[in-house]
């Protein structure tokens, strides 16, 4: 490196070290040395080297900078390296963006409204960037204490997404409020709105609050509330995992705008002259789940077994909106399991053929049953084939 070199870096970091003291060193070297303390000061208060972001504070990006141009210059790192108990010289920085993107005369020009001072890192007139978003600072999450009180919560939730009695959907703008007991998807780690603190006033005027999050991975956070929304927004995948008591699934009746139209649950009654269908048609249903139209499904069903080889009557339908059609179908087949028809019929090729589909369930049983999914109490019931009713599980 040559000399000019070193004395443009140390005018660079000139205005912002305290003065030198006198040691025997050239006023160049001293510099550079008191600018490199000035990053170490700052890695012993904070806990972490500087790392670039426009989000950032402003020191902390100048420092960013400077320290990548130390580590560049090789006369740099042999001057600096016999103080370096920090390993900053040698290790791999967390850079979010290139330093490139970063003009060191320019992050200096932003502090040019700060009056001297005799510690630079304290500004007097200068907002810095984690004041202006003191409201918004999004907290680091560590270990939950108290994680297995939870844990079943979670366990209950990806059960409930599974069998369809919980929806995941994506997170609209303007939707509703986050409150205490919601669940989410973020980052892809399901999160649990714990507690909702008292309402905040940040210092832009708006009113916040602070929450309490347990992620299923174990740990918990104390975001802001406008931060996890931010934190949403930023994430293409975030979900809001939607409970029938949220009343925010759709079933039937009046669809929102931003409905997504999944399928439609189907009850029908066979024609089937068979005889024991004959005796018992008002009790046997087939219950299933169309992503089309009923009537296109059930359009040949005289010639398929899994109709009974019969025209078939649409009893009731009941409108579905961001449910898995597969496993909300499997929902109602589980429950109505024990009054499943058991019944043998032959193909149009004369193979035997045991239909899945039908129960002898009747049809204000299966009303209650989708009105229970819901408002979510349908987890706590079973069928019962001998009353013929859902009873409530003790």
């Amino acid at each position: 490196m040559r000399q000019s070199e070193l004395d443009d870096l140390a005018d660079e970091l000139a205005e912002f070290a305290p003065p030198a003291k006198p040691t025997g060193r050239p006023a160049s070297e001293e510099r550079v040395i008191a600018g490199f303390e000035e990053i170490q000061r700052f890695v012993e208060t904070q806990g972490r080297w500087p790392q670039h972001g426009e989000d950032r504070d402003i020191f902390e990006r100048l420092y960013a900078v400077r320290l990548d141009r130390l580590r560049a210059l090789p006369e740099c790192r042999e001057l600096l390296l016999p103080l370096d108990h920090q390993r900053l010289l040698s290790g791999a920085l967390f850079v979010a963006e290139p330093s490139a993107a970063y003009n060191v005369d320019e992050l200096a020009a932003e502090l040019t409204a700060a009056p001297e001072a005799e510690d630079i890192t304290r500004l007097r007139h200068v907002r810095t960037s984690a004041e202006k978003r003191a409201a918004e600072e999004i907290a680091d999450r560590k270990p939950c204490a108290d994680f297995e009180d939870f844990r079943p919560l979670f366990e209950s939730v990806a059960t409930e997404i599974k069998t369809g009695l919980r929806q995941s959907q994506p997170i609209a703008a303007g939707s509703r409020a986050i409150e205490a007991g919601d669940f989410f998807v973020l980052d892809g780690v399901t999160v649990y709105v714990a507690e909702v603190g008292v309402p905040l006033k940040t210092t832009a005027g708006e009113v916040d609050r602070r929450l309490r999050l347990i992620f299923a991975n174990g740990t918990e956070s104390n975001l802001l509330l406008r931060s996890l929304q931010r934190a949403f927004y930023d994430d293409p995948g975030a979900r809001r995992l939607v409970s029938p008591e949220s009343g925010q699934m759709t079933f039937g009746g009046e669809w929102e705008a931003d409905d997504i139209e999944s399928g439609t649950i189907y009850v029908l009654r066979s024609q089937s002259e068979h005889p024991y269908v004959q005796q018992h048609r008002e009790l046997i249903h087939k219950i299933g789940v169309t992503g089309s139209k009923v009537e296109a499904r059930i359009a040949n069903a005289e010639n398929e077994a899994t109709y009974l080889l019969a025209k078939v009557e649409v009893i009731a339908t009941y409108k579905l909106a961001g449910i898995n059609r597969t496993r909300m179908e499997s929902l109602f087949h589980k429950l109505f399991a024990p009054a499943r028809l058991d019944l043998t019929i032959q193909d149009r090729f004369g193979r035997p053929v045991k239909p899945e589909e039908w129960f002898l369930v009747p049809l204000f049983v299966i009303d209650e049953a989708v009105a229970r999914i819901k408002d979510g109490s349908i987890t706590g019931y079973a069928y019962d084939p001998k009353a013929a009713k859902l009873m409530k599980v003790a």
